[in-house]
Order: structure tokens, then C-alpha cells, then sequence
């Protein structure tokens, strides 16, 4: 009896083909399967509040030009010395620096012109140009839309100078790293002025403050977006469904934007007016922690209010605090401030130095190993600590 071997040998073939294929998968994808679980389990396990991440004070804002700063200096060397920071563009620091909460101040323009001609711009000539502000300051200034700047007398410089401006590069940032954390933006709204300014800025009544949430909404959907209506839910009031159910995953806020109104006082109150408890609103409001409205504070005094922010962080509010101000702690190489701000657990650390400014020391914010997003100690669950150390950003 005959029969040929090739059909046989070719099976064999075929069958330790896959044995090796087998064990190259299993073995091959166990790290892998391991880095997939992982990643998703902390978004899935991990809330919004329960993270610590960088931001930005004054994001927009360029030091006075030199010879500006020295007119300034004669009169208050105090006042030059606090001005005297200068922050990259928008896309620069959330891409390289890591910076996930930002601050823009914004004054309100409806009719244009308003701003278009500063005072210590005419005192350096009708032909000055600062280099580092790349647009055409006179075109935009003189177009109607709410303006972003520190002080339009002199300290005026600004690398975005509008709020849709500023709002498309955020988005268009976003867009391009969709797995991002949330971003905090916070809005000032600025209606007052000191020093010589040569304007009176327009105060912010109703319409205006309305005007605000419009533009944002202009710019950035609803899908983008994480607002108070979002939080509250099916919740009676904002600070219930904090309390109560707490802040979306991470994995729920990938990609999306929330933003916070940094007025406090009367200014506050009239954005609540008709929105007691931010019903409708675009912005979060630093309200009391009673307040129906509760959910998101500024404590900018770490040391101060040390006590104060970490019993609020303990109950699930969310914080903003500062680590630096006025150039102070970068002139003296002062951590203090900043390493209570780390301690207390304030999800939010603004600074004007998330890279050292050589000029006057190393001081800089930045985390470990320059991760972006790092465990919060102060309200993520204790029986974690295998999240310490780790970048919460990627995924």
C-alpha cells in the first residue's frame, strides 16, 4: 500500500505554525492585556477630584516691554516687580508644559476701539510694534468682542488677545489630543482699572455677562463641555449631586473643557441672579460651600487656608489655589507656598512659573518627573497607592 507524505507533512506544518502563533500571542499580550486593563481601570475608578494637575496664572500675559517696565518702575518698583512674568502661548503650555488649568482676563468691548490705543503704546510711538504679540493688536482691538489683557494702560501685552481667539486655540489643541484631561478655564471679568489707563472699562451688566457664556458657547460645543448642568444631573442642586454622587471619571471628561467664574462678590452674584444655581450657565461660580451652587472654590492662600482647602477638597469640592504671586517666591526661591499648595490637595495650582525663569532663581511648579496628572492623596481612595508616582494623563 502506497501513499504519499506531502499532504501529511504539510499539515504538520500547519499545526505547529499556530502552536508557535499561540504562544507568540499568549505570551506577547500578556504585558499588553496588562497595560490595557490598567489604564482604563484608573479612568474608570478614579474621579475628576481626585487628581492634582498645573495651571497657569494670567495665561495670556507678557511682561511689559523694557522700556515700559522701567516708566512703571519709577513710579512703583513694587508694582513693575509684580508684572514682570511673561507665560508662553496657549498651545505651547498645554503641550510642553503640561498645564491644564488656565486664567484669562476679560474685559468687555461691544462697540470696538476701546482698548486700541494704550497709553504706554503712544508713549513708545505711533510705529511700536512688540514682536511677541503675533497679530495686528490695532486691526483686533478695534473690532467689537470681549478683550483679553491685564491693564490697558501699560500693561497691556498679550499673546491671545481675545476670548474666541483664545477659545479656538484651546479647542483646536484639544481636538488634536482628544485623550486629554480636562482642562479648567478660568474667566475674570474685569471692569475696573488701576493706575493710568486712559479708558474706563465697560462695566459687566446682565446682557453682557450673558454675552460671555455666548461667546464660549460659540466656540466650544456642548459635547466639549463640562458644565454645571452636566454635574448637577438629576440632582436638586449642584452642591446635592457633589456630595452625593461626586465629580464624572476620568474616563467621562477625556476631551472636555469646564470653565469658572474667578469674580467673586457683586460681580458673582449677578451672574447668579437669574441662575441661583447655575442653571444654564456655561461657568461655575466660587460660591460658600453651603451654597446651593457649591461645587468648585477659589482659595488662592495655601498657607493661610491650609486647613480650610483640604477640609473642602476631604468633602469633594473642587480647588484652585496659588503657588506663587507677584514674582515673589521666584525672586526669593521660596517653596513654602508651593509645597502647601501640593499638601493640600487643591485639584488646581496656578503658577507664574511652570519653567524657571533664570532671570531670578530655579524656582519653578512642576510635579515629579514633569508628569501632568498626578494621584490626589488628599481625596482619591488610600487603598491606592500603586497610583502614586504615576501620569494620570496618559492612557
Amino acid at each position: 500500500m502506497s501513499f504519499s507524505c506531502a499532504p501529511f507533512a504539510q499539515k504538520l506544518f500547519l499545526a505547529v505554525c499556530f502552536l508557535i502563533g499561540m504562544i507568540c500571542f499568549l505570551v506577547g499580550t500578556v504585558p499588553v492585556s496588562a497595560q490595557v486593563v490598567a489604564t482604563p481601570a484608573r479612568d474608570a475608578e478614579l474621579k475628576l477630584n481626585q487628581i492634582q494637575v498645573i495651571g497657569t496664572h494670567n495665561s495670556y500675559h507678557l511682561a511689559p516691554e523694557p522700556a515700559l517696565l522701567k516708566l512703571i518702575g519709577a513710579a512703583s518698583e513694587r508694582a513693575a516687580q509684580a508684572i514682570d512674568y511673561s507665560h508662553a502661548p496657549l498651545a505651547k503650555q498645554l503641550t510642553e508644559l503640561g498645564i491644564r488649568q488656565l486664567e484669562l482676563d476679560v474685559y468687555a468691548d461691544p462697540t470696538g476701539k476701546l482698548f486700541s490705543k494704550p497709553v504706554g503704546k503712544t508713549l513708545l510711538g505711533p510705529t511700536s510694534s512688540d514682536p511677541r504679540m503675533e497679530f495686528d493688536f490695532d486691526e483686533v482691538m478695534s473690532k467689537p468682542g470681549m478683550k483679553i489683557l491685564h491693564s490697558p494702560g501699560f500693561d497691556y501685552a498679550t499673546t491671545v488677545p481675545t476670548l474666541v481667539s483664545a477659545l479656538s486655540q484651546i479647542k483646536a489643541w484639544s481636538d488634536s489630543n482628544p485623550d486629554h484631561l480636562p482642562i479648567l478655564v478660568l474667566i475674570e471679568l474685569k471692569q475696573d482699572v488701576t493706575g493710568p489707563a486712559g479708558v474706563k472699562p465697560v462695566p459687566f451688566d446682565a446682557e453682557l455677562l450673558d454675552a460671555v457664556d455666548q461667546e464660549i458657547r460659540t466656540v466650544i460645543p456642548t459635547s466639549k463641555m463640562l458644565s454645571p448642568d452636566d454635574v448637577r444631573g438629576n440632582h436638586a442642586t449642584l452642591r446635592e449631586a457633589v456630595l452625593e454622587t461626586g465629580w464624572p471619571t476620568l474616563g467621562q471628561v477625556r476631551g472636555k473643557l469646564l470653565f469658572a467664574l474667578d469674580n467673586e462678590g457683586a460681580l458673582m452674584e449677578k451672574y447668579l441672579a437669574e441662575h441661583p444655581g447655575l442653571e444654564g450657565r456655561v461657568m461655575f461660580a466660587s460660591v460658600s460651600e453651603n451654597h446651593p451652587a457649591a461645587a468648585w472654590m477659589k482659595i488662592n492662600d495655601p498657607v493661610r487656608d491650609f486647613d480650610r482647602i483640604v477640609a473642602m477638597v476631604q468633602k469633594g469640592f473642587l480647588v484652585r489655589t496659588r503657588a506663587d504671586s507677584e514674582t515673589k517666591q521666584a525672586r526669593s526661591n521660596d517653596t513654602a507656598q508651593r509645597d502647601k499648595a501640593f499638601s493640600s490637595g487643591a485639584q488646581f495650582i496656578s503658577t507664574d512659573y511652570p519653567a524657571a525663569d533664570s532671570r531670578f532663581s530655579d524656582y519653578s511648579v512642576r510635579f515629579v518627573n514633569g508628569i501632568v496628572a498626578r494621584w490626589n492623596s488628599v481625596s482619591a481612595p488610600a487603598a491606592k497607592p500603586e497610583w502614586e508616582g504615576l501620569d494620570l494623563e496618559a492612557r
